[in-house]
């Protein structure tokens, strides 16, 4: 695997409504929830999303629907929760980056996590891994930087606004000195499905994906982000 692992952390959390809860905690829940998703379908967040909706169907005995919510980088997801009836049947289900990183990079955003959200779980956490399509001549993180500075702006990779991978990439490419062109999408099954057809040369994904055979991925480390303690956000040895 090219890269350290990137730490990634869903999170499901409510329009507010805790009072709600208490109030009809003898008998909630007495109709469907609905869940947000504030990403396109078929990605990692996504599949989580349904499997946990999936799981509390069946020990809630009441339907768990999904409704997903992209756009605005994931803004029109989280303002719909946001402003859903805090009556605990609306659950959002996002990750670290439109709950942490966006409310950090934009002054005016309509929602606040801290504010509209009530966190009811940590979801999962996991490794994220560099990696770079079979048609790129890359075998480790020092191939790649030497070919990226070799050809400046001719390289690319792709991720969603504001999420872990993109902020990766502004680390790595500012870490290494590189010139790499970035293209946004709003999701990322997309930006996968780009990379295995080689419209896109490179991305942070997850690892379970990495290792699906069809992308190249070499052990040695490259950097890591948001390790187990403070600061959260650490470089270590590109070249290592």
């Amino acid at each position: 695997m090219i890269g350290k692992p990137i730490f990634l952390a869903a999170v499901a959390v409510t329009a507010i409504g805790l009072n709600a809860f208490e109030a009809v905690a003898q008998s909630y829940p007495t109709r469907p929830i609905k869940m947000i998703l504030p990403f396109p379908p078929g990605g990692p967040i996504d599949t989580m999303g349904r499997l946990v909706a999936q799981h509390m169907s069946s020990g809630l005995g009441q339907n768990v629907y999904i409704e997903n919510r992209a756009g605005g980088g994931s803004s029109i997801g989280m303002r719909a929760a946001a402003t859903a009836e805090p009556d605990g049947y609306t659950l959002l289900f996002a990750s670290s980056g439109p709950l942490a990183i966006t409310p950090a990079l934009y002054k005016n955003l309509d929602y606040d996590p801290n504010k509209n959200f009530a966190p009811v779980a940590t979801v999962s956490s996991g490794p994220m891994v560099l990696v770079v399509s079979p048609a790129l001549p890359i075998n480790s993180v020092q191939e790649l930087v030497a070919y990226a500075k070799a050809n400046p702006g001719k390289l690319n990779y792709g991720a969603t606004v504001g999420t872990p991978p993109h902020l990766a990439w502004g680390l790595f490419t500012m870490l290494t000195g590189t010139d790499i062109v970035y293209v946004p999408y709003k999701g990322a099954a997309a930006a996968f499905t780009d990379l295995v057809a080689g419209q896109i040369q490179m991305n942070f994904d997850l690892a379970a994906r990495a290792s699906s055979g069809r992308l190249r991925c070499r052990a040695p480390p490259a950097i890591r982000i948001c390790p187990k303690s403070p600061p959260w956000w650490r470089a270590e040895s590109i070249s290592s």
